[in-house]
């Protein structure tokens, strides 16, 4: 497989997270040769907080993950890659159930307290043997977690995305320090409407379930549901927020009024909005990483929908992979998206050669000063439409022959 060139120079060294202890192991569910299941275990008293698929057909982990969710604390997340336990109606639901229950028993607590993912092909029922037989193995594997461990973990997750991705960030206040760290997967059916995309998040905070669920809605707003592929919804996104509360003597944070939450919240984003500039970064076939900024629409949910169309119009796409500075396909996603634009006042900007101002093509415009940006990896495009002050900024890929080659031999 060849590594995405927009792929950072290497997994970052991610520090431990007390309390956390992880464990990676190859079940052959779909691969070959490779770990396909990740398990981390997690202390009692561990609060949970999650964000899932909108989608209407959900896998059948995240139906699981819902349901437990209300209880606000884990013991445990399982994933395995290669296969999403999706669209598998009842076999789905017993698998998942299987695979709680198993490691539950392993480790000594409740199902209810094991959230689960899965990612992988849609329709096809994980083999219970199998999990039935690498599950207590994965368990009596776990270590405390080393950058190593992070490492084989983020790699276990992945389906067809060419780098593992990591991220971390520390929070400090009045002599307060707690890591934040993530791991994550996704590099095609990229369009996450939550809240094939995975990200699991730690930290040794303590923070109660209510705030922490606060925190990350919050925090995939800006980050995770800004990014796009491909505009397809996967019947598996699921981002999973873990406070182990294992930091020393401290007081859980249980209000946002808490000026603790603040670097908390700080770190949190820094790490959200890395993991999903990483996803864009392995989009399928990707040789650009392109941000999409719209100004001046009715509101901020106008520019977002416009800021969408550009980011997932093929024509669009197409044009940046080609290294074409064609701007009329941005005119063109602008009108389609349905939102408020004035024509003759629409401005486009490629890097930061305008492109077109009032309407028209800018008397200044170089199209060799724009293509010379779009020559560059980094790609931005902003657009103003004229009506308000709203604005939105998503990121996103171009797209190549390469996406086709991947996904036309997705399953072979």
């Amino acid at each position: 497989m060849t590594v995405s060139p927009l792929a950072p120079e290497r997994f970052p060294t991610l520090p431990a997270v007390a309390g956390v202890r992880i464990a990676t192991h190859a079940a052959g569910i779909r691969y070959e040769q490779r770990a396909d299941l990740m398990l981390a275990e997690l202390p009692a008293g561990t609060t949970v907080a999650g964000t899932f698929t909108r989608s209407l057909c959900p896998a059948a982990p995240v139906d699981w993950c819902r349901n437990m969710l209300p209880t606000g604390l884990a013991r445990a997340i399982v994933c395995n890659s290669g296969n999403a336990n999706a669209f598998t109606g009842r076999a789905g639901e017993t698998a998942a159930r299987l695979t709680a229950e198993t490691v539950a028993g392993a480790l000594g607590f409740e199902p209810t307290e094991v959230f689960l993912a899965s990612t992988g092909v849609i329709g096809e029922t994980l083999p219970e043997a199998t999990l039935v037989e690498a599950l207590p193995i994965l368990a009596g594997e776990l270590t405390e977690v080393t950058p190593a461990g992070w490492a084989a973990a983020a790699g276990a997750i992945t389906t067809t995305d060419t780098f593992p991705k990591g991220a971390s960030a520390v929070m400090r206040h009045d002599g307060t320090s707690a890591n934040v760290v993530g791991i994550a997967k996704g590099s095609g059916m990229i369009a996450p409407d939550m809240a094939t995309m995975l990200a699991f998040v730690f930290t040794d905070l303590a923070v109660s379930a209510e705030v922490l669920q606060h925190c990350l809605s919050a925090a995939v707003e800006k980050s995770f549901n800004c990014i796009t592929v491909d505009s397809d919804t996967s019947t598996s996104d699921t981002v999973l927020l873990f406070a182990t509360g294992c930091v020393g003597a401290q007081d859980p944070i249980t209000t946002t009024a808490d000026p603790r939450l603040h670097g908390f919240v700080d770190a949190l984003e820094e790490v959200a909005l890395d993991l999903a500039h990483q996803i864009v970064r392995d989009g399928e076939g990707a040789s650009k990483f392109v941000t999409v900024r719209v100004g001046g629409a009715a509101d901020d949910v106008a520019a977002r929908t416009i800021a969408l169309s550009i980011a997932n119009s093929p024509l669009v796409k197409t044009a940046l992979a080609a290294e074409d500075a064609n701007w009329g396909r941005i005119v063109m996603a602008v009108g389609k998206a349905g939102q408020a634009a004035n024509r003759d006042e629409l401005a486009i900007w490629i890097g930061d050669e305008p492109a077109a101002r009032h309407g028209v093509q800018s008397p200044t415009y170089s199209e060799e000063r724009a293509t010379a940006h779009l020559r560059e990896p980094a790609v931005t495009l902003a657009v103003d439409v004229g009506v308000g002050t709203g604005e939105a900024t998503i990121w996103t890929c171009d797209l190549t022959h390469g996406y086709i080659d991947i996904n036309a031999g997705y399953r072979s």
